[in-house]
């Protein structure tokens, strides 16, 4: 295929074009279409292909706030963005790009990264999708935690503002530097000291001393009104996050779900949340033999999908045990397993996760993606996106007709933020990074001039979001009382604290 390549003013012609087509503030005044689908309705679809026993459990956990039912909800948003304005300026889509789905986790360098870290609903689209549900999500979120309305949206704005701001950063880069663009521990480390620092230092620095002219950003004033002590906190627990980050890995993770029995380490049961492999047949209705082949023929097709040197590795480690493992709040339901695999010896242990990939959510709002294997379709969707991914992740086809997956690391220094404990200050810092993080992984695929273009140097487009994500917060409230009244009235089951 014969690549067009375009000229930097055409690029920024495009922006332009696309702002007239569709205004910056025609993003604000969102309201649900007249003839939307019962919220519950879209779950109990979703539900139709999920394992039975652990669909009560995915209720339970979506009921436990506004903000899980959320995370939960993103096929319900999908039908809700399908009639808002785009600009046709086409990046990877994340899909889900909530403010949960953004975390650290380890480098093939063994350095800690940030970046987007799940892609179950990877698939082209308008950028835009990606910044409401992650805007969105923080209003959501903010409210949820007793932010104040004023917080609540400064907090959002802020996450567009940086996300718009970024863009225009990269679109001044050189394509190689846009590529290799990351935000790794020691960025990270003096973006929170600055945030910190410089805002309260600056502070207490004024104090007695003529006001300095510079005015200082609402997120700034949030955490200038934070005490001495309630930053060093803040700092504090950064630090032993990042601490217990970097002690997650295969080793520790044997600790928390393994035994030993006859000096061999298996997977424990702690059913439902992990059923070992000597359980399941009870829950598949299979012979356990029948089980075991394919989950060998499984992780044969799935080592064909490494890169010939990653193959040569994984061939040093032999699979020890194997289990079903819920994870999330969305996927639930979706299976998801975990397998303990044996190297050099029994201290030798690596721990992969499989994730059964189904079609996007997007899909049918948007195009039909172009790989008709959905675990190839979020392997090479999170390639795209991220900076640095997981030197094991691949693919492989389930024994069943239509069934998919995709393969990684479990627990390979991964964590994110403990979004309930975050003060107004921190999530206003948090936003921001994912804000420059989401438009990091834009325009490694998309057009960033045109993008930066349309968005411009105003804060409309920020506004504008903000207000999209209140409106959104509401409706997001009103699908939450349903399901709950679903839940109570016994239209639907659900197992909570699980």
């Amino acid at each position: 295929m014969r690549v067009h390549y375009e000229t930097q003013e055409e690029r920024q012609a495009h922006g332009l074009e696309a702002r007239a087509r569709v205004p910056l503030d025609s993003h604000a005044g969102w309201a649900p279409a007249t003839d939307r689908p019962d919220p519950v309705a879209v779950i109990e679809e979703q539900n139709e292909r999920r394992d039975p026993d652990l669909v009560p459990v995915r209720h339970g956990r979506m009921m436990a706030s506004p903000f899980t039912f959320y995370r939960g909800a993103a096929k319900i948003m999908a039908l809700d963005l399908v009639d808002t304005p785009a600009a046709d300026l086409r990046v990877q889509l994340c899909g889900d790009a909530h403010l949960s789905n953004f975390g650290v986790y380890a480098s093939p360098e063994r350095t800690l990264v940030f970046d987007v870290n799940d892609f179950d609903e990877t698939l082209p689209g308008p950028f835009e999708y990606d910044v409401k549900r992650l805007a969105a999500s923080f209003m959501v979120a903010a409210q949820n935690n007793g932010c104040s309305e004023a917080d609540a949206r400064t907090i959002t704005k802020g996450c567009v503002a940086a996300y718009r701001k970024a863009m225009a950063e990269f679109a001044a880069m050189k394509t190689l530097d846009v590529w290799y663009a990351h935000l790794d521990e020691a960025h990270i480390v003096e973006a929170v000291n600055a945030f910190y620092g410089a805002a309260h230092g600056g502070a207490k620095a004024d104090k007695g001393a003529k006001k300095s002219k510079k005015k200082r950003t609402d997120d700034e004033d949030a955490v200038a009104s934070m005490t001495q002590k309630q930053v060093k906190e803040a700092q504090k627990r950064f630090q032993k996050n990042a601490l217990k980050t970097h002690a997650r890995n295969s080793g520790q993770a044997l600790s928390k779900l393994g035994e030993e029995v006859d000096g061999r380490y298996r997977i424990a049961s702690v059913p439902p949340i992990v059923v070992p492999a000597r359980e399941l047949h009870t829950t598949y209705g299979r012979d356990p033999e029948e089980i075991e082949k394919a989950v060998i023929a499984q992780f044969r097709g799935y080592r064909a999908s490494l890169r010939p040197d990653l193959r040569r590795l994984l061939e040093r480690f032999e699979v020890v045990d194997w289990a079903r493992k819920v994870v999330g709040v969305g996927s639930v339901g979706t299976r998801a397993f975990i397998v303990l695999l044996q190297g050099r010896d029994r201290d030798d242990p690596l721990f992969l996760q499989i994730k059964e990939a189904t079609r996007s959510v997007l899909e049918g709002p948007l195009p039909k993606s172009a790989f008709a294997q959905s675990g190839e379709r979020v392997v090479h969707g999170q390639r795209l996106m991220q900076a640095s991914s997981d030197i094991f992740l691949g693919w492989s086809e389930g024994v069943e007709a239509d069934r998919y997956y995709y393969w990684r690391q479990l627990r390979d220094m991964k964590g994110s933020a403990l979004v309930e404990m975050l003060s107004p200050a921190e999530l206003a810092m948090y936003a921001r990074m994912c804000g420059w993080t989401l438009a990091r992984a834009h325009a490694r695929s998309g057009d960033a001039v045109a993008i930066a273009t349309y968005l411009g140097e105003s804060d409309t487009f920020d506004r504008a979001i903000a207000d999209f994500s209140e409106r959104y917060a509401v409706q997001n409230d009103q699908d939450f009382a349903d399901f709950a009244k679903a839940i109570s009235s016994n239209r639907i089951d659900a197992l909570p604290n699980v």
